[in-house]
This record gives structure tokens, sequence and C-alpha cells, in this order.
């Protein structure tokens, strides 16, 4: 049997288990569904603009993350922002892409299925066979993927994860916004703790970002962005942007406005356990939703699955 280890999703979990695993002498493909790595630690980029829309900071508590995050900071990829906080330089996304810099990436792959003989996994997309080197001989198949996604691959393996049911998302609108002149906002962050808006940052008060523009980033409350879940986003825009004048007392009107849905964006409901693990399929799930909304979690997880499929695997791997 390879060596060869298939990752579904380059968020920080996916990421943090790959380069524990190719470390260790595994060969890791990661297969994403964006066309780069981060997943919620995002930045959007909208013609000479551009926004962290997704995760707006991340903290370090334990000593590996701490460590990470200083590796980060030495190398230009991370700062802090404000009290312990940090965010990546020049976007969010900066982080995960130096993580990504090991393992292959197949981004733009959308897995829909996965398939399991004597011979190994396939991963699949609803084309059909991902044509990469490796596929169909895949020794594990790790799902760092948000878990309702993880519950419809493991189902199409035919493989039980006990526990994957259990974690619970809440969605979020985020609304991207740029002006033309410096606004009057009383904070570069603001939580107004109101029913539809939960976050408001200036974008541009983040380390290494341009300030060119006067760009800000609304995030609604989860509560209000479920129950506008399946609206557009067009009119999700129109009523964040009249809560936020409303809020701030700003009637600038922005020159750019766009709405962007994060079906699962903050985990409410853990797992309880750090990752899970099939040992008899060979599969597996990690991500924050096993331990808690940060990206430290994500990034625990990640770390732990590696961890458990070394040592569980190792002894039964050959070149």
């Amino acid at each position: 049997m390879s060596k060869q280890i298939a990752i579904i999703g380059a968020g920080i979990a996916g990421l943090a288990a790959a380069q524990r695993l190719k470390q260790s002498g595994f060969s890791v493909t990661l297969f994403e569904n964006s066309r780069g790595a981060g997943g919620r630690m995002s930045t959007r980029r909208i013609d000479d603009l551009q926004f962290d829309h997704g995760a707006q900071y991340f903290t370090a508590c334990g000593d590996r993350f701490h460590t990470l995050v200083g590796q980060w900071r030495s190398t230009g990829h991370a700062d802090e922002w404000f009290d312990g906080t940090f965010v990546g330089l020049p976007g969010m996304t900066a982080p995960a892409r130096a993580m990504a810099q090991g393992p292959v990436l197949v981004g733009g792959c959308q897995v829909t299925a996965l398939r399991r003989d004597h011979i190994g996994w396939s991963i699949y997309t609803v084309d059909g066979l991902v044509e990469t080197p490796e596929n169909g001989r895949f020794a594990a198949v790790i799902l760092a993927v948000p878990a309702p996604l993880a519950v419809s691959l493991a189902a199409s393996a035919g493989a039980a994860l006990p526990g994957l049911e259990t974690a619970h998302y809440a969605p979020c609108w985020a609304l991207m916004l740029a002006f033309s002149e410096p606004l009057a906002l009383c904070a570069d962050r603001i939580r107004p703790y109101d029913d539809v808006i939960d976050w408001i940052a200036r974008n541009g008060s983040k380390p290494s970002r341009s300030q060119e523009k006067e760009t800000v980033v609304v995030h609604a409350g989860s509560e209000w962005s479920r129950e506008h879940l399946e609206c557009s986003p067009e009119a999700a825009a129109h009523a964040i942007v009249a809560r936020f004048q409303d809020i701030t007392g700003i009637s600038a009107q922005p020159y750019l406005c766009a709405a962007h849905r994060w079906r699962y964006a903050l985990v409410e409901r853990v797992a309880g356990a750090a990752f899970l693990w099939n040992e008899g399929a060979r599969l597996g799930a990690c991500g924050d939703w096993c331990l808690g909304p940060r990206v430290e979690c994500a990034f625990d997880s990640g770390e732990a699955i590696a961890h458990g499929i070394l040592q569980t695997l190792e002894a039964h791997l050959v070149d």
C-alpha cells in the first residue's frame, strides 16, 4: 500500500494535517473547491480593492500554534492587529498560502464522491475521476471541510464517522463596501450587538492594507443571516447597508457594495473530539467544528488527525 494521503479541503485544518504528514514522509494531495487555499481565512479582490471578508483575525494560545504564528510573523506572512490578535499580510490568505507550498494542491475541484477498492481510495467530481497522479491509490482520506459537507462525502464512501452530525454551524452574510471618501467611524472595529449587524471593521486599519480607498467589511449576525440565508446577495446587501447607515449615522453611499454568503461561518455546536477516524475504512475528518470556532482550533484538529494517522497507519504503509 502507498504512502499517499488525500485531503479534501485546503483550509487551515487540511493544511495543518498536510504539513504534519509530509514532515513524516507521506505524500499529500489537497483537493480544494476554491481556486486557492485558506477556507474562511479568505481575501476577496474586486478590481483594485481587497477585503478580508471571512475570518477577521486569529489568536494564538497553545504552544504549537503560537510558534507557527511567530514563524509567519518572521517571514512577513502575518502581524499583530490589536491586543494579541493577528492577521495575514497582505491579506488573510497569506498564512494559508505559505502552508500550501509543500503538498500538491488541486484547486477548483468540487469533490462529490469517494470510492475505495483493494488498491486504495479514488476521488470524484460530478465529471468523474479527478485526473491527478496517485488518484485511485490513496491509502487514506481526510475530510477537512465543514461537517455538513463531510457527512455527504462519508455517505458516498459508505463509511461511518460517528459524531459528524453533532457539529452545527451558524451562517453569515458578509458585506464589502468601498467609499470615495474616508468615513467618520467611531472606531476601526465596532461590535454593535445589533439584531442585524454583529461586526464592522475598517479593512484599511489592518497592517499592510492599502488606505487609498475606504474599505469596510460588515458581518451580519447569525440569526439574521439564518433568517435571510436564501435571499439574493443584492437583497441582503440592501438591508445590511441600510442598517449600517442607521448604526453609524453615515449617509454616504458606497461606490462598491458586494455581499457574500458564508453558509458555514461560525461553529455553534462542536463534535467534542479533536478529530474523527474510521480505522477500518481509513477515512477521517477534522476541522474547527471538532473543537471550537477559532482558527487555532482548526489547526489543532488538523494536527491531531495527522498524529492519529501516523500512529495507526505508519506501520502498515510501505513505499
